[in-house]
């Protein structure tokens, strides 16, 4: 198999088919915040970090103005292909997540996979959440989706997919390779493993994350204006049940208020 060192991002045809298979649960999910959360019905939504747009062209179907951003260039592209494919505006730029401003807030922002954990200091999480509360009318909701350290029970190190569409299909991994809580940050190794009738490729990268724990993440919020948790909900997506932002959180989802 061939095997290339390379930023997983600027492969987005790879990225999209094995993140994208579970836009269902969570588009349902970001419909579902809104009926609940919000004092009336959506009419606008952006999604920082916004990659592929999986969720984005979906979105736009059921007749909401959307946008995103994203600073991988190649992502951007193949998202407002999609979007022109579907005969929907080009609405993705590329553009940093701490560094933005929208002509109009909309009503729900929303960031689902882990991207917020990409901004390795603690003055460029303030920076976008500070962008996300200007972004956000008063009354409005940002969905934010998190891994945290728990600090009781066992924390899952190791994660795969597997996706295929027609003749290619893609198996990634990703495991962690060293944690330094005090320092506040980990690493992982990720790989995608590629597979068509003519070639088998494996491309290999590197992803610097910040951590958080629950009490570092109530912090965050806290120091931030115009902005409070709502509700927490853990990646089953499942409004019935509320999740406890305690020590032994990992997979979290917070509905944060925009004031």
């Amino acid at each position: 198999m061939e095997e290339i060192q390379a930023d997983i991002y600027d492969y987005p045809k790879y990225y999209d088919l094995v993140y994208g298979s579970d836009w269902k649960a969570e588009f349902e999910f970001l419909m579902a915040c809104s009926e609940r959360f919000l004092d009336q019905e959506p009419q606008s939504m952006f999604e920082p970090a916004c990659g592929t747009g999986r969720l984005l062209y979906r979105l736009s179907q059921t007749g909401l103005d959307v946008a995103g951003n994203d600073l991988n260039p190649q992502a951007v592209a193949y998202c407002n292909q999609r979007l022109a494919r579907y005969g929907l505006p080009e609405t993705a730029l590329v553009g940093d997540m701490t560094s933005f401003q929208l002509a109009k807030p909309v009503d729900v922002g929303f960031n689902m996979i882990n991207s917020f954990r990409h901004l390795n200091t603690e003055q460029l999480a303030v920076d976008h959440l500070n962008c996300m509360a200007s972004a956000i009318r008063p009354g409005g909701i940002y969905v934010l989706g998190i891994h945290l350290v728990p600090l009781t029970g066992n924390s899952c190190d190791r994660e795969s997919w597997s996706a295929t569409r027609g003749h290619l299909t893609v198996n990634s991994s990703l495991w962690l390779v060293h944690r330094k809580l005090e320092e506040r940050y980990e690493e992982y190794a990720m790989q995608y493993d590629i597979y068509t009738p003519t070639r088998q490729l494996r491309i290999c990268d590197q992803l610097r994350f910040r951590t958080y724990t629950a009490d570092q993440f109530g912090c965050l919020i806290r120091g931030i204006d115009g902005l409070e948790i709502e509700s927490v909900f853990d990646f089953q997506y499942d409004l019935s049940l509320p999740n406890q932002l305690d020590d032994s959180a990992e997979d979290v989802v917070f509905v944060l208020r925009v004031s």
